[in-house]
């Protein structure tokens, strides 16, 4: 596995300075003044790689690309890079060659930026490292917990209850209603009634169709004065004159008006 990894770069500084350091006497950290700030004992180029879940800081040289050193870094912060008391622009590295020794030497950049740079993506990478780390571990106690067994039985069945498909307990659906001609009609919306237009009745037909005589005129012969006087004497019924026809004759109505002459129009006839 560790031969399928490849190598990624994280940070290339064109200019870094390497200082040959005194050894440590206390434990209070290193001191950037301590060092021969003006002399530099190296000028190269600083890479930064990683490879799997290790980052490597490789110093090289400007021209050629020729391999100076290199330090390996497990962990960050750790013993590997320390940054010194007094600066933010210098660090103290443990370097390793093949054969396994190691020595300690401090680089610095001119620049803050630089620097900076340097810091966040040593950062970055064991952030990263970091959660790889805790998903693997999640996954793998994921593994060891007992599955649940999600499948269906021998002869096991499930039952779906879709909706507006059931009816209701004990009744059947309703059938549509069809008006004249194969037409579907609606229910009536509820609470509400649908108006019926009204028969008309045969003695209403009738009265439409009959006219109604002229009522009979009372004798005028008679006064009031002479009925109260005289009891004895009947009053002789008076009778209507008959009528053949109740719509008269139209041809007699017609012949007795008038001739009217006609009247002069104004248009000029052509």
């Amino acid at each position: 596995a560790a031969e399928l990894e490849y190598e990624s770069v994280l940070c290339v500084k064109p200019d870094v300075n390497v200082y040959r350091i005194p050894p440590r006497t206390s434990n209070r950290g290193y001191r950037a003044s301590d060092w021969k700030l003006d002399h530099p004992d190296w000028t190269g180029r600083l890479r930064v790689t990683s490879k799997g879940k290790t980052a490597y800081i490789k110093l090289e040289d400007k021209v050629s690309g020729e391999l100076f050193a290199q330090a390996p870094i497990d962990q960050y912060p750790g013993i590997a890079v320390e940054t010194v008391t007094d600066s933010s622009r210098y660090f103290v590295i443990r370097i390793q060659n093949g054969t396994g020794r190691s020595a300690f030497i401090g680089i610095g950049f001119a620049d803050r930026g630089d620097a900076f740079d340097f810091n966040v993506s040593l950062q970055d990478h064991f952030k990263w490292v970091k959660q790889e780390t805790e998903i693997s571990k999640e996954s793998q106690e994921a593994d060891t917990r007992p599955k649940l067994d999600l499948g269906f039985k021998e002869g096991q069945t499930i039952k779906l209850n879709i909706g507006n498909m059931a009816t209701k307990k004990g009744g059947a659906a309703k059938p549509r209603t069809s008006g004249s001609g194969g037409l579907s009609l609606l229910p009536p919306p509820p609470g509400g009634k649908i108006a019926v237009p009204p028969v008309p009745s045969p003695s209403s037909s009738a009265a439409v169709n009959h006219i109604t005589p002229p009522p009979a005129q009372k004798p005028s012969s008679a006064s009031s004065a002479d009925i109260l006087l005289d009891l004895g004497t009947p009053v002789p019924a008076s009778k209507a004159p008959a009528t053949a026809d109740l719509w008269g004759d139209f041809s007699t109505a017609s012949s007795a008006v008038p001739n009217q002459a006609p009247q002069q129009s104004n248009w000029v006839q052509f």
